[in-house]
């Protein structure tokens, strides 16, 4: 990524051991930024305190956005729970940036990747949920080619969400 002259550049890299607590972190931090942190929310699935544990299957990756050796955020993607096996249906998940990796391309440069390596894992649809504070993310999902659906798809459990989005792959 190309970064202000002077600047370290950033860098998108799978999901290490050693990044779990500064990306449990991160999500914390970002959906208590927008109200997203009650019942209801993905701030309270298990897999946030062991990112790396629950995304180092074949259909599953995460990536962080790391600049001079600090993560400034993620995203990844997983099986849609309750979705059919031979459906091909995976969940864009856990996308939260801190305020110093937004607005730079960033996150359009971390979907673009996801993308490739949904394809790459045999899906062929994306669903993803969000809450309707979270506009600038719904710009961004817009722009990547996804459309907003009428409801939520799977058993994600996360019920405290009210906007969802979906794309071909």
């Amino acid at each position: 990524m190309t970064t202000p002259t002077g600047s370290a550049p950033w860098i998108l890299r799978p999901i290490r051991p050693s990044d779990d607590e500064v990306v449990a972190a991160i999500i914390c931090t970002v959906m208590t930024e927008h109200g997203a942190s009650g019942p209801g929310f993905a701030i309270h699935d298990a897999e946030v305190l062991a990112m790396s544990q629950n995304y180092r299957t074949s259909d599953a990756r995460y990536y962080v956005v790391e600049q001079a050796g600090t993560v400034h955020g993620g995203a990844g993607f997983a099986r849609l729970a309750g979705s059919a096996p031979d459906a091909a249906v995976c969940e864009l998940r856990k996308m939260y940036f801190l305020p110093t990796a937004r607005g730079q391309g960033l996150g359009r440069a971390l979907i673009e990747l996801l993308l490739d390596e949904m394809r790459a894992a045999g899906y062929r649809r994306c669903y993803l949920e969000t809450t309707g504070r979270m506009l600038a993310a719904q710009r961004l999902y817009r722009a990547a080619g996804f459309t907003t659906q009428c409801a939520a798809e799977g058993a994600t459990g996360h019920h405290g969400c009210d906007t969802f989005y979906a794309r071909l792959l």
